[in-house]
């Protein structure tokens, strides 16, 4: 189990490698879940032992928004600053979020079953 979560940590450290690195503007964790995925794509079946964490992960994941939410209460200065960009930028991130979706639903619904990808 332990060299499990070191997988994924170690994912998330060498894709804030790579983001630092080539100087690209995508979080180090995300590129690194990108790898992750990469890895089980080659690998072509996800470990019982990696479900095992990853289900744990999954159940506390509340707990790991708690430093997140008091580091908005402790800068709450700041983002009272920038409300109108904030508030614009989560709007339209929402609405493009819905469209996107919205359209791959449709694109899929379209598809017969059985059809391949």
């Amino acid at each position: 189990m332990l060299a499990y979560l070191t997988l994924i940590f170690s994912c998330q450290f060498l894709g804030e490698l790579l983001m630092r690195g080539l100087g690209l503007p995508i979080p180090g964790p995300v590129a690194g879940m990108v790898l992750l995925f990469a890895f089980l794509l080659w690998r072509k079946s996800v470990p019982q032992g990696l479900d095992v964490v990853a289900r744990g992960l999954l159940q506390n994941l509340s707990l790991l928004f708690v430093p997140a939410g008091a580091g908005v209460v402790l800068h709450l200065r700041l983002l009272g600053e920038g409300l109108v960009p904030v508030t614009v930028s989560l709007v339209l991130s929402t609405l493009l979020a819905i469209a996107v979706t919205g359209g791959l639903m449709a694109l899929f619904a379209r598809r017969k079953p059985g059809e391949g990808a």
